[in-house]
């Protein structure tokens, strides 16, 4: 358990003696002295510090800005009551003149640049370890090193992307003493894309599970997220290129459980390209690595009366009735035990969810569910122990499966590896019509990825409700951000 990179002992470098150095990064004041840059070894401290944040509430791991991620897609409503967060609500109504002062849209717009600081700073303190390397060794693993922390700024800004569209592209802390103005959407991806090729050459050709710390990624993690903003870009030569090279790597293969990957047996399987760890280091007591409520957020309101005790959840993020009756029109079954968790039922673990009171919603994500019996003895909180599954093979197979109908070519092979596993009937030749409904089963309230579907295959208008071509790709910039930065203004 000591190698893997979610450990807090591991960790004590970023949160004791370095903490303030972090603390003062969006003053651009930096509290080395305590940092000796000589010793070589400890390089890997500040990679493991950037992951750190990455999976917290100023991260990824934050139920927050999950919400804002997931809420605009036709496969999920907001749950919980009606007036509960309701700028949710507002969101996925694209009535965005009513959240410019959403405190989660303040946040996470902090929070992501709050981490894209930390990775810059990762930066700096690793080209200072390499002014004290005298070995090939310590050189290709600080190039190494580099190359993760700069995959973590890229996933970073391909989801600032995703949210803000045009933005700042901060890739260097000095910048932010005098201000930033706004990138223009392409231009991000295109330098991120960039970052991610320099990435795939100083990585080592392995899945994340086979790296010294089980967990960190690789050059299939970059190559990976290259295919997903390529996708988005619309550049299907480079998202060819890159899921080939995953798959004829034959170092990837879809866990053969769909229902049980969501669950602890899926942490760190082989279809896993880049996740979130947390644990809870399978002790009754004391410390656990969690996340920022994002399993709770979607846990049902509903009392669980579980094989052991567990705890309900909030509420939000809830399957939507038109995805529920496409899963039912197709004959989904595994994906549909696993997508949707209904009150007044049993789970296939054996938990059972009371029937919910007057008001309260009757299905749940059951992608965030983590059954009790898997829970450690002594810890009851909804999903704590598991991880956040960020990008998987699937979508790398589904991606390969467009790229090559897009191009005259056939797609079946990988796409039916994605259904063979739903124990779904093969299909022939293809469309990217069954491409593109495959995706919105397979990927259900994952990661809003059905809206980003929608938004690069230009029919989000025609699908969603109160979307207007031109005017709601994008949330706004948060009030508060334009009123300390006028150059944000639109």
């Amino acid at each position: 358990m000591k190698k893997y990179i979610l450990i807090v002992a591991a960790l004590g470098f970023l949160f004791s003696s370095c903490s303030d150095y972090l603390d003062k990064l969006p003053e651009n004041k930096y509290d080395v002295e305590e940092i000796d840059y000589s010793k070589t070894e400890n390089m890997f401290q500040v990679v493991s510090g950037a992951y750190a944040v990455i999976r917290t509430s100023q991260g990824f791991g934050s139920w927050a800005g999950f919400g804002l991620i997931a809420i605009r897609s036709d496969d999920t409503e907001k749950g919980s009551t009606p007036t509960d967060q309701i700028e949710y609500q507002y969101a996925k109504d694209f009535e965005y003149f009513k959240i410019k002062e959403f405190w989660a849209l303040d946040g996470e717009w902090e929070n992501l640049y709050y981490a894209v600081q930390v990775c810059n700073s990762a930066l700096e303190s690793l080209n200072l370890y390499k002014e004290h390397i005298n070995n090939d060794n310590d050189i290709k693993l600080n190039a190494q090193y580099q190359a993760e922390v700069k995959f973590l700024r890229a996933y970073l800004y391909f989801y600032i992307a995703r949210l803000w569209g045009d933005a700042p592209l901060l890739m260097d802390n000095s910048q932010v003493v005098d201000g930033i103005g706004k990138t223009s959407r392409e231009e991000i991806l295109s330098a991120i894309s960039s970052d991610l090729d320099e990435c795939i050459t100083n990585f080592p050709a392995l899945r994340p599970n086979e790296m010294p710390y089980p967990g960190q990624v690789t050059r299939y993690s970059a190559q990976g997220l290259k295919a997903k903003i390529q996708a988005d870009l619309g550049d299907w030569d480079a998202v060819l290129t890159a899921t080939e090279d995953i798959i004829n790597s034959g170092k990837f293969e879809l866990y053969n459980d769909y229902y049980e990957y969501f669950k602890k047996p899926g942490k760190l399987c082989n279809e896993n390209l880049f996740e979130l760890q947390y644990t809870d280091f399978n002790s009754s007591t004391g410390e656990v690595v969690e996340s920022d409520s994002w399993f709770t957020f979607q846990g049902p309101r509903s009392e669980i009366i579980g094989v052991k005790p567990i705890s309900s959840g909030w509420g939000f993020m809830i399957p939507s009735t038109s995805i529920i009756k496409l899963f039912t029109d197709r004959g989904e079954t595994i994906r549909y035990t696993t997508t949707f968790l209904f009150t007044g039922e049993y789970t296939p673990s054996g938990d059972y969810l009371v029937s919910a009171d007057t008001g309260d919603p009757t299905v749940y994500n059951g992608k965030a569910y983590l059954p009790s019996v898997q829970l450690t003895d002594g810890r009851s909180d909804y999903g704590v122990g598991n991880n956040i599954r960020m990008l998987r093979y699937a979508d790398i197979l589904l991606l390969n499966a467009e790229a090559k109908v897009r191009k005259g070519q056939n797609g079946d092979t990988p796409f039916n590896l994605v259904r063979d596993r739903a124990d779904m009937p093969h299909l022939n030749n293809v469309t990217l019509e069954q491409i593109l409904e495959e995706r919105q089963v397979e990927f259900a309230c994952e990661w809003g990825e059905r809206y980003f579907d929608l938004l690069r295959t230009d029919r989000a208008a025609s699908v969603l409700p109160g979307f207007v071509k031109g005017e709601s790709e994008f949330y706004p910039v948060p009030q508060s951000q334009i009123d300390m930065n006028p150059l944000l203004r639109d």
